[in-house]
């Protein structure tokens, strides 16, 4: 199991040890002692599966109280996943990481505590899972424009499939600062 850095303080790609087989492969994708070893502490409390359509895009999110770090995986398909720091105060306040996630490559993406994440689905399906080590409070969630160009975000894609309330979200100059998770 490798742990690689991006661009992003605490935004880690995990790249599992996969073992081929005649029938089939196996891996392990969590093991708390090596995440421990590789700086990434926590301790998962809900797992959550989704399936979505090409070109749906979900996000970008944040729990403001009570904020979660997640561990994305895909289970089937291919989806971009990204990360953007949003904690007022952070040296990398405003900045985002993306990763390619799929079931071919097997990498999953860790997003800590204080970052926003939103996902979009490259293949014709494609079914996710993440664990999160805070429970879900829809009250306390939070949200981004998907398309905020002081992002610098290159989503491949011009009018994705958003939900309601994604479509409402502002860009991240214009979100109140009482509204952002506060760094460290």
């Amino acid at each position: 199991m490798r742990f690689i850095a991006t661009a992003l303080p605490g935004v880690v790609v995990i790249e599992p040890a996969v073992y081929e087989q005649s029938c089939g492969y196996f891996f392990e994708s969590y093991q708390r002692q090596k995440f421990a070893a590789a700086g990434i502490s926590v301790s998962f409390v809900q797992e959550y599966r989704s399936r979505s359509a090409q070109g749906t895009l979900r996000g970008l999110h944040y729990q403001l109280h009570r904020p979660q770090a997640r561990l994305y995986t895909a289970l089937h398909g291919e989806l971009f996943a990204v990360a953007i720091d949003v904690r007022k105060g952070s040296p990398s306040f405003g900045q985002s990481a993306g990763v390619l996630l799929s079931a071919a490559n097997k990498q999953q993406l860790f997003v800590p505590r204080g970052f926003a994440h939103g996902l979009l689905v490259l293949s014709q399906k494609a079914e996710f899972m993440y664990k999160c080590d805070e429970f879900f409070y829809p009250q306390d969630e939070r949200g981004v424009l998907w398309s905020d160009p002081a992002l610098g975000i290159a989503w491949r894609i011009e009018e994705p499939v958003l939900s309601a309330r994604d479509r409402c979200n502002l860009p991240l100059s214009r979100i109140d600062p009482l509204d952002l998770p506060t760094y460290p």
